[in-house]
């Protein structure tokens, strides 16, 4: 089979399969089995794919028409300009995930800016914390972003923290080692640490209502569950880390999560209750409120 027939015929298989994205699947999977680049798929069209590559490409074609999503099928999803490890132990990082790294940056930017003599001595750094961690999409990316960050992450499962594990040897130095902890939420940052201690506690936390996750598209559903499922009102993990922070942060310390632009008015108020204030809403490139962050007084 010529390579412009298997991205013709696996096209059509997912298109039948009501994919939208069928020529871009399709064109992905055929560069993972052939170890190219997506644009070399097409200036080598009339090239010949060996028996058992085109065997292997069928596999993924009708595995992905399945409800497999094309990141667990090749093991790899970009994210932030890197290139991360993914299975289906962790969510698969999402661009519009990008929106609460990018906030997290400028948050940082701007602290550095007012504090600029505290945050330039050599004992005196900018602690973070990324709950819910999963692939380590958000801690690695501001770690790599911003070296002289002092970066812990925390998740419930032991699978997703060694994929994170696995990510941040592999995407960062030794020098800029990132701190993992497993365990639920905050229960996780049990070391001699002083509590108070971060400047920023930020989070892509658990937030689908329990009710609506049989809505989503299968290969959603076909994403770790406990990385998913919010509880019945899609706000019970929220409201636990937003309970919990203001023990973790430092005096004016920043509170900032991802969440479903439904849920902005509830987690406000929930912000609010419990003392945050210069509540902000953040928007992602296709304009929803994405992100909501807060700052704690104490």
């Amino acid at each position: 089979m010529l390579i412009r027939e298997a991205l013709a015929q696996g096209s059509a298989d997912l298109k039948f399969a009501n994919i939208e994205s069928s020529s871009l699947d399709a064109s992905i999977l055929l560069a993972h089995i052939l170890k190219t680049e997506r644009t070399a798929l097409f200036a080598s069209g009339t090239d010949l794919i060996s028996d058992d590559a085109c065997a292997a490409y069928c596999d993924l074609i009708q595995r992905r028409r399945n409800g497999e999503c094309v990141a667990y099928l090749t093991g790899k999803k970009e994210f932030m300009g890197l290139e991360f490890i993914v299975n289906n132990s962790v969510l698969v990082p999402r661009p519009e995930t990008e929106t609460l790294v990018e906030t997290a940056l400028t948050i940082y930017n701007e602290q550095l800016a007012m504090n600029n003599e505290q945050l330039t001595e050599k004992n005196v750094k900018f602690y973070v914390l990324d709950l819910c961690t999963g692939s380590g999409a958000v801690a690695i990316s501001l770690k790599h972003e911003m070296p002289e960050l002092e970066v812990y992450a925390s998740d419930i499962s032991v699978n997703a923290l060694g994929l994170a594990e696995t990510n941040a040897a592999g995407l960062l130095s030794k020098e800029n080692c990132i701190n993992f902890f497993i365990g639920d939420i905050y229960s996780a940052i049990s070391y001699p640490l002083p509590k108070s201690i971060f400047s920023l506690i930020i989070s892509n936390p658990p937030y689908i209502p329990s009710g609506e996750i049989e809505t989503l598209p299968i290969e959603v559903q076909n994403e770790p569950r406990i990385a998913l499922d919010g509880g019945d009102s899609g706000l019970e993990i929220i409201e636990r880390i937003i309970n919990g922070a203001p023990d973790f942060l430092k005096n004016g310390g920043f509170l900032l999560m991802e969440a479903d632009p439904r849920q902005m008015s509830a987690i406000t108020i929930l912000l609010e209750k419990r003392g945050f204030s210069d509540i902000q809403l953040y928007k992602d490139l296709s304009g929803s409120k994405r992100v909501i962050g807060g700052r704690y007084e104490k």
